[in-house]
């Protein structure tokens, strides 16, 4: 075999092998977890109006070792039994 024969059937061989990796073995989709973005923050209850928030911007109350998350002073004044401003 002629050095130009075999340089051919080495380039044919390289563009049949990425053609074939190309249609067979294609990626999947990239999701989130692809992406590294880092844990996503999650969202917590209010129990009082049961509003859905982000927790990272939510008010905390600790009441007998359980914290609770809410969504404005309001709700947490009105959870731990606080007079609301103008009540009294």
């Amino acid at each position: 075999m002629t050095p130009l024969r075999l340089l051919i059937l080495v380039v044919l061989f390289c563009v049949g092998w990425r053609l074939f990796r190309g249609s067979f073995l294609r990626k999947r989709p990239k999701t989130d977890a692809d992406n590294n973005l880092g844990p996503q923050d999650v969202l917590v209850e209010d129990p009082v109006c049961r509003v859905l928030i982000p927790k990272h911007q939510a008010l905390r109350f600790r009441k007998d070792g359980v914290t609770y998350y809410f969504c404005s002073e309001q709700c947490c004044d009105q959870f731990a039994g606080k007079p609301e401003k103008g009540e009294l």
